[in-house]
Order: C-alpha cells, then sequence, then structure tokens
C-alpha cells in the first residue's frame, strides 16, 4: 500500500528493506490468520504474492502491515507480509479515526467552530472484530454401495 505523503517520515529509511524482509519470512504469502475479522478464511490466507485472489481472481500484491497501525514501530513481531484484502480489512477501525481526523481538521481550516463535547469528540479505534471460522456446509448427499459379483481370475466382466 503506497504511503501517505504525511507519514513518509514516520517510517525508517529501510523500510524497503524490512518490508521485504517480512514478506520473504512469509515466503511471499498472506501471513493472516483471521486477525483482519474478514472470516473468509479458516486458518492462514491462502493468498500468493502476484498470483490469483481468492474469490476475486484479482492479482495479489502482498503489503506489510503493522498490527499496531504505528509506523515507527518495525518491531518484526508487530509487522505482518498480507494480501491487499487482509490489510484493508484489518486498517478499517484505523482508517474511520484518521478519516474523522482529517474531517474535523478541514472543517476548521474551513473556518468551522469547533464543539467541545468531551471525549465523545474524540474518534477512538472500535474493538478487534471477533473472529468466527468460516465453515461451507456440505452438500447433503447419499452414498450408493454396489455389491457387485465377482469374477473368475483371468476372465473379465
Amino acid at each position: 500500500m503506497p504511503i501517505r505523503p504525511e507519514n513518509l517520515l514516520r517510517y525508517p529509511t529501510n523500510w524497503p528493506e524490512i518490508s521485504r524482509a517480512i514478506k520473504e519470512r512469509a515466503g511471499w504469502r498472506c501471513e493472516c490468520e483471521g486477525e483482519c475479522g474478514r472470516g473468509t478464511h479458516p486458518g492462514r490466507c491462502p493468498n500468493l504474492h502476484e498470483g490469483a485472489a481468492y474469490g476475486t481472481g484479482s492479482t495479489v500484491c502482498l503489503t506489510t502491515a503493522h498490527l499496531d497501525h504505528t509506523p515507527e514501530n518495525c518491531d518484526p513481531a508487530n509487522l505482518r507480509a498480507m494480501c491487499q484484502g487482509c490489510h484493508l480489512h484489518l486498517d478499517t477501525g484505523h482508517h474511520a479515526v484518521t478519516r474523522a481526523q482529517t474531517r474535523a481538521r478541514a472543517l476548521a481550516d474551513a473556518g468551522q467552530l469547533a464543539v467541545d463535547v468531551g471525549d465523545a469528540a474524540t474518534p477512538v479505534m472500535p474493538p478487534t472484530r471477533p473472529q468466527t471460522p468460516h465453515t461451507i456446509p456440505a452438500p447433503a448427499t447419499e452414498q450408493l454401495l454396489l455389491d457387485l459379483p465377482t469374477t473368475p481370475e483371468g476372465t473379465r466382466p
């Protein structure tokens, strides 16, 4: 995912190398095991970098996600290689917070008076989504067993 210009200085200068190392650690496969909250894949996400994304068939672009949404925290335990779908779902709450902050800043810059309603006006990250295992119901089938007579050795049926 592209880094927004206002956040560029928050990333270390060697971010490309850090990001590549995380993707190599993952074997160029999405490392998400449900923390994104999509609920569309049991266990680890099957998407491979530059492969076809499950469900859509679009080309997968592997990204490096900060689990705590803090670009300065490049501890490998805080970083996951994620396909763009999982990364976007992981960041949904973070995007809502930054969108509210950007809108408030734009209104203030335009001369809109802010109403102080205390902590209620401060955007807060929503709680993480509960992880629900994705299950596909098995189709109802009947098994037909045939009791066929055996043919003597060396003869054709």
